[in-house]
């Protein structure tokens, strides 16, 4: 009861604030879009976050042992921390929710998480590289060259012999986490397979949405979409997002002769579409407590005298 009385109030603070005249210009950017394509491409978003939970089923097999309505919970949960929580403070929901129902530890999933965002930012960066527009070919595939190189030696490193367990107090600590680190590297059998196909779809859906705000083509809208993404993963955020994923956005559509001012009005509009699939489906996942398979502490007896 408590859950949904704080989910009403949330969205009756939503409809206060869009009640403002003000947010007219983003009605008016979902006007030519059918109810069909809206849910083409909430049902689609939906998809990348199956894919998600795919990944961390792959990673963390031997703990979740095919529990995946627990496992996609997590994921829709953190998806709607990391959408609101400003600074990137909701990614910390990733390991507590990890520790809760599954008994991993928080450094174990903490560096698998930080991989997966490395994971993210090469897949991004490569796109990035390959759609920019305007961009030296030179230039486009030296950049693409670099991420290649830098997401194959990453793991490659943390896999090698090292003795910094030997040294200082600090550096034995940064040992073990670098023992940590590749652990998360090699546990995943198909972890990039499973990053390219999220990352695919969901520019991929993004980039037709953000067409049909701008009523342009596909080809046109898509850098815009990938400049959105990749400025959304900067390790630094507004709350929700907002500014930065707008800004990259719009930077993107301006080599392809989209007006700044368009390019914003459109971004703050595939942006709030985002934003409300992913806290409608972390609101839903939260409404229903998953069971930990943690044991549990045994009930104190009777008082013996």
């Amino acid at each position: 009861m408590k859950r949904a009385i704080s989910i009403i109030v949330t969205l009756a603070l939503l409809a206060w604030l869009a009640s403002d005249s003000r947010w007219k210009m983003v009605g008016d950017a979902f006007a030519s879009i059918t109810p069909g394509a809206f849910a083409a491409v909430a049902a689609a978003l939906f998809v990348t976050y199956v894919l998600r939970a795919l990944r961390v089923c792959d990673e963390f097999r031997d703990d979740i042992n095919g529990r995946f309505g627990a496992t996609l919970r997590i994921i829709l949960i953190h998806n709607a921390m990391i959408n609101i929580v400003p600074f990137r403070g909701g990614e910390t929901a990733f390991p507590i929710l990890l520790r809760q129902v599954f008994g991993v530890s928080i450094v174990r999933a903490s560096a698998s998480l930080l991989w997966f965002r490395l994971q993210d930012a090469f897949v991004v960066g490569v796109l990035a590289c390959l759609v920019w527009p305007s961009l030296h070919p030179a230039l486009r595939a030296a950049g693409i060259g670099a991420l290649i190189a830098a997401a194959w030696y990453l793991p490659r490193w943390a896999r090698a012999p090292h003795n910094w367990t030997a040294g200082g107090r600090i550096v034995s600590k940064f040992g073990k986490l670098r023992d940590i680190f590749t652990e998360a590297t090699g546990r995943s059998r198909y972890g990039w397979w499973w990053t390219m196909a999220n990352w695919a779809l969901k520019l991929g859906v993004q980039g037709w949405l953000l067409a049909m705000l701008l009523n342009t083509s596909f080809q046109t809208a898509f850098p815009g979409a990938v400049g959105a993404e990749a400025a959304a993963i900067l390790p630094v955020q507004g709350v929700a997002g907002f500014g930065t994923y707008e800004a990259g956005a719009a930077a993107a559509l301006l080599y392809s002769g989209i007006a700044m001012k368009d390019g914003l009005q459109a971004a703050l509009a595939l942006h709030l579409f985002i934003l409300c699939s992913a806290v409608a489906t972390g609101a839903i996942a939260w409404l229903f407590p998953s069971k930990s398979t943690l044991p549990e502490t045994p009930a104190a007896g009777p008082a013996r005298k």
